[in-house]
């Protein structure tokens, strides 16, 4: 028998300060313990399920009520909601693509930092012998970056999802990590155009009166000595850029075609962003502009979900963006 069939389950494993039920499971019965075996693979949640005998996707998956069973098997339901909602938040997630780094942090303030190189600076010559090597001064920022949190309410009675496959749940749960995705992004978004109140909203470039590839030349070369990797731009912009001529050739159309993969104006990743102001583009390096920050995974609340089987439960992620470098973002605006 192995361990993972001898851990005692109870809802205070969700309370251990700074590790998530995954990582306190995993303390009790290490992965690591299982190469070479039938259950190498999985994780330590992934092994309690399978103790319990719970089937959570695919052909013959268990109905919400087989976690229910006994108060063990409860214990591992918040977790699940927890994956399943991530999972929905990851599908086809872009802040990756447009944020520099993730700072995980265990309180409601966090204080980022920033560098504010001169020209001078930036341009590294050559120090004469036994002359002062120039500084960089790297310096907190005055202001705290914003949190926020997102999340939604799971509103329903036991009685009303015991019998629901989890298969057909586990969607509703990746809608609701979907829905919180979004509203992610639309704050990394609302950061890169006006700053995290540090004083360091996007410069802006100014367009023509419509949308052309001399624009976009200019929003490249504004954005020096930064590389231009990544364009975000909603709905009526993208329309815009796929329709300019310089990016009609033939393999950008067939690529679109085949794949449905945007093109890549000047060599940028383009991002669409429906709900972002329909008259501005957001040219940056990636590689530079913005920091995640994040106050704890997503967030369950334990007690009603085992306690009281459901009935009202709050599904939550606390994050907020700052800029690194001002410059390695500009605003195209029409």
């Amino acid at each position: 028998m192995g361990k993972y069939e001898n851990i005692n389950l109870e809802k205070g494993m969700y309370k251990i300060g700074g590790k998530s039920f995954s990582q306190v499971l995993e303390e009790f019965d290490p992965s690591e313990n299982y190469c070479d075996t039938p259950l190498e693979g999985m994780d330590a949640f992934q092994r309690q399920l399978k103790r319990f005998d719970i089937k959570v996707s695919g052909k013959g998956a268990d109905v919400v009520e087989k976690f229910f069973q006994t108060t063990s098997s409860a214990a591992l339901f918040p977790e699940y909601i927890c994956r399943a909602v991530k999972t929905g938040m990851e599908f086809e997630n872009v802040l990756p693509s447009i944020c520099a780094g993730t700072t995980m942090i265990d309180s409601m303030d966090y204080r980022s930092i920033a560098s504010t190189p001169t020209d001078d600076e930036k341009s590294l010559a050559d120090v004469a012998e036994g002359a002062v090597i120039p500084e960089t001064v790297i310096h907190t920022q005055e202001n705290l970056i914003k949190l926020r949190k997102r999340g939604r309410m799971l509103v329903s009675s036991y009685e009303a999802l015991k019998f629901q496959s989890l298969d057909l749940f586990t969607v509703t749960l990746k809608q609701i990590g979907a829905y919180i995705g979004k509203m992610l992004l639309n704050d990394a978004v609302n950061v890169l155009v006006n700053g995290d109140g540090n004083n360091n909203a996007a410069d802006v470039v100014n367009g023509t009166s419509e949308l052309s590839y001399a624009d976009l030349l200019d929003l490249w070369t504004s954005l020096a000595p930064y590389k231009l990797n990544t364009i975000i731009a909603p709905t009526g912009m993208v329309k815009s850029l796929l329709s300019l001529t310089e990016m009609k050739d033939s393999n950008a159309g067939l690529n679109f075609h085949a794949t449905g993969e945007l093109i890549t104006p000047l060599g940028a990743k383009l991002i669409h962003v429906p709900d972002m102001t329909a008259d501005k583009i957001i040219g940056l390096n990636s590689n530079y502009a913005l920091e995640m920050v994040q106050a704890g995974d997503v967030i369950t609340e334990y007690d009603k979900l085992i306690d009281r089987q459901l009935e009202r439960a709050s599904i939550s992620c606390i994050a907020g963006f700052a800029k690194v470098f001002k410059d390695a973002s500009k605003i195209l605006s029409y």
